[in-house]
């Protein structure tokens, strides 16, 4: 019989989606990060992201990083798109 203290607990372990998620937010993270350089340099890629609602106009490399690590702002001032 197997003692149940050294079989592992499959509640424990996390979910082929849990670990998906880890990996995306860890990507996603990473891209922010690589984004925020990119915009220190390009005026125009600041242009870009404050139409697509990320207020990052102004903000230090690490301010726009931490912006882009979340959904946009300026989202729910966007004009509908309906019929």
């Amino acid at each position: 019989m197997t003692d149940p203290e050294t079989v592992p607990d499959p509640a424990s372990e996390p979910t082929p989606d849990a670990a998906s998620g880890d990996r995306i937010a860890a990507l996603n993270a990473m891209m922010a990060e690589w984004a925020a350089c990119s915009a220190a340099e390009s005026p125009s890629l600041v242009e870009r992201f404050e139409a697509m609602g990320y207020r990052v106009r102004g903000k230090s490399r690490d301010e726009v990083a931490e912006v882009l690590k979340h959904p946009p702002a300026g989202l729910s001032d966007a004009p509908s798109r309906g019929p």
